[in-house]
């Protein structure tokens, strides 16, 4: 992957992240890598501006005043490294290498979601990340598509079942696309992110045609500035 972080890098990018100053609560690096797969398929080019502020707080999307710039700089770097090098895996590889959970050093599974897989204990943080992209800009919910509506679900998947219709159709994806192994889920995961890329593609490069409003003006017609000479020797020398 282009440009991007190395273990080392990515370990350090995980507690820059922890170190964000109270009350702001910032993503870990595992949602971080999530979320910023969440904003590279939307149906349009999310400015950094928009995109890189609610890492640092989930809520607000503002860091306290008096931040240490040295800090900042160093996320930010970290936090754009990673984002770029995503951004070429998604447009150019056709692949690319989430961070996911290790379950041998993770806490053990909860009281609250005992009957989750280990492959979706391993891949619920990285699609929180995702939905929380989501969430901050929903306009892929919008688009009328049941091949995305079907591609989230099978992100979907791997978080705890809120209402009865998702776990029915966890049922359905479980029933009819199981996922036996992490490997396999985490492939799944990929091409799923891959796919939600390439629907959206056309939309988000989708450049409007610019159209005149007015005739064109030509060279000896008067020019339009109302001076009383033609265009060719007014506004439309040289």
């Amino acid at each position: 992957m282009k440009l991007d972080l190395t273990d080392d890098e990515l370990d350090e990018l995980d507690t820059l992240l922890t170190q964000t100053p109270e009350p702001a609560e910032p993503l870990d690096a595992i949602m971080l890598d999530g979320y910023l797969c969440g904003v590279l398929v939307q149906p349009r080019v999310v400015p950094k501006a928009e995109w890189l502020p609610p890492i640092f707080d989930l809520e607000t999307g503002r860091l306290p005043e008096g931040v240490d710039p040295a800090w900042l700089a160093r996320c930010e770097t970290l936090i754009e490294r990673r984002y770029a090098a995503l951004n070429a895996a998604l447009a150019e590889d056709g692949w690319f290498d989430p961070l996911v959970v290790d379950l041998d050093r993770a806490a053990p599974a909860s009281e609250y979601d005992p009957v989750q897989s280990e492959a979706s204990r391993t891949l619920m943080p990285w699609v929180a990340g995702f939905h929380w992209a989501l969430e901050r800009f929903p306009a892929l919910f919008d688009v009328a598509d049941d091949a995305i509506a079907l591609a989230l679900a099978r992100l979907y998947r791997h978080l705890p079942a809120e209402t009865d219709e998702d776990r029915e159709l966890n049922e359905t994806l479980e029933r009819d696309h199981p996922l036996a192994t992490v490997d396999e889920a985490i492939e799944d995961l990929v091409a799923t992110v891959m796919e939600l890329w390439d629907l959206t593609s056309k939309q988000r490069f989708h450049v409007d045609t610019v159209r005149r409003e007015e005739p064109k003006v030509g060279r000896n017609d008067p020019c339009p500035c109302g001076s009383g000479r033609k265009f060719k020797q007014c506004h439309g020398r040289g």
